[in-house]
């Protein structure tokens, strides 16, 4: 849809809930001791351009004159873009983030306590020397057959959806190398929901020192009794191969809070983990007094039958074992709020070429989730329904073709399906052309022998 300039800048000016207020780019233009000269695309029209970019499905930059009303070239767009600083969009980010925890600090919390959810994923982009020194590719891929990929981890906020922070970095690293850096984004009293990647005792005293609680899904190779009475280890001296045999558990008995409930002892191991300086192991308490529980998934769909937690929350009164497994079963929401990042939004294949360009491209996409976010915390609260039955997908539509200083519509409400599932297959059918298995140049080489001996 076609606007004029004075309608597109003013709608972001003097529109904050659907973007941005301008005087906070120019705060932090000037944090960042960023000069410009007076010209169509300055900072705060760039910024626009930027979200109207992501709004409409990371479309190509040609496009944006014919969105944006205004007159300029691809390239000079481009330019603009490499001049805006990155912290700029860091900032932008976070000073939205903030505003939205301010305006929903009480909404859903869960007994007492704001709950997070913390998962690792990745996002593709195109194949350049310079992306594959800043992130690199996965290793079962040739060289010239893959493309870098960007590891993420990224913080949601559970009762809202809001992407309450992220952090980028190389394709290698392992989810817990970088959780502790997400750790100032919580507060204390914090819950924070992970899977059995982040269930390490170094991760969980590291959050009980910042007062933090923590549930995990516990490792599938730690070993957990639950047996009434302790049991002596007899060993066999002729034992099949293929039994596997049975180890000591990992912790040490403190007392039975109930069926497949029971409060444990952990003692600090004697390896540092490669992830954390010797200084911070060092003030690792010896010692964690934490909550095994199990309990058993008879839902329909469900490939796990039982699921073992480990949690700082020890109180079975104030924390029952059934709420418990209930708010470990909320976790799958990340799942939802990264298919909504990365597919319905685009993010799953960035397009600039240089690494500065694709952290820009991506804090962009964070913005504008954040945005949606917000537009649907408005419709549910006026449309009294809960936000997590607002449609993403009506509420991205409506911010993208919204007209300025036009009332927040009513989104389209999805229906109550507690318990449903799916096949996990797919009806249509792909292409059936081969993989790159070598280098493009190898393979045109190949072709050209094949048509001189023809």
């Amino acid at each position: 849809m076609t606007r004029s300039i004075a309608s597109a800048v003013a709608r972001f000016k003097q529109d904050p809930r659907a973007h941005l207020d301008h005087r906070l780019v120019l705060r932090a233009c000037a944090a960042a001791q960023h000069r410009w000269r007076q010209r169509l695309l300055d900072p705060v029209t760039t910024l626009y351009l930027l979200i109207l970019q992501v709004l409409h499905g990371n479309c190509a930059c040609r496009r944006l004159r014919h969105l944006s009303g205004l007159r300029f070239s691809t390239s000079a767009y481009c330019k603009a873009r490499r001049r805006l600083p990155l912290d700029v969009l860091i900032a932008a980010a976070g000073e939205l983030i903030g505003t939205a925890r301010r305006h929903t600090e009480d909404f859903g919390r869960w007994l007492g306590h704001r709950v997070l959810i913390i998962d690792g994923s990745g996002v593709s982009m195109p194949d350049t020397p310079a992306l594959q020194r800043a992130f690199g590719q996965p290793a079962a891929m040739k060289a010239g057959c893959g493309f870098p990929l960007m590891h993420l981890l990224v913080l949601f906020d559970a009762a809202t959806g809001l992407l309450v922070d992220l952090l980028p970095g190389r394709c290698h690293r392992h989810d817990l190398h970088d959780a502790a850096a997400l750790h100032p984004s919580l507060e204390a009293g914090d819950v924070l929901l992970g899977d059995r990647a982040f269930c390490s005792y170094a991760h969980l005293a590291l959050l009980v020192q910042q007062q933090i609680h923590g549930l995990f899904r516990l490792h599938q190779r730690v070993i957990v009794d639950f047996a009434p009475r302790p049991r002596a280890f007899r060993p066999r001296k002729h034992r099949p191969r293929k039994r596997r045999r049975r180890g000591r558990p990992a912790s040490r008995l403190i007392q039975r809070l109930g069926k497949n409930d029971q409060l444990v002892e952990y003692r600090k191991p004697d390896k540092r983990p490669v992830w954390m300086n010797e200084q911070t192991f060092a003030c690792l308490p010896t010692t964690l007094t934490l909550r095994e529980l199990r309990y058993r998934v008879g839902q329909p769909g469900f490939r796990t039958r039982t699921v073992t937690l480990l949690t700082t929350l020890t109180d079975p009164r104030k924390y029952p074992r059934r709420e418990l497994a209930q708010l470990y079963h909320r976790r799958g929401q990340v799942e939802t709020n990264l298919l909504h990042l990365k597919h319905t939004m685009g993010l799953d294949v960035l397009r600039c070429q240089s690494a500065d360009g694709v952290l820009k491209e991506l804090w962009a996409f964070v913005l504008v989730y954040n945005l949606v976010r917000m537009l649907m915390l408005e419709a549910a609260r006026r449309q009294d329904v809960p936000v997590d039955r607002i449609s993403f997908i009506d509420a991205l539509d409506a911010l993208r073709d919204r007209a300025p200083h036009e009332p927040v519509p009513a989104l389209a409400v999805n229906p109550s399906r507690p318990g449903r599932f799916e096949p996990r297959v797919l009806k249509r059918r792909k292409d059936r052309y081969s993989y790159l298995t070598k280098p493009r140049d190898r393979l045109r080489q190949a072709l050209l022998h094949r048509a001189v001996a023809a």
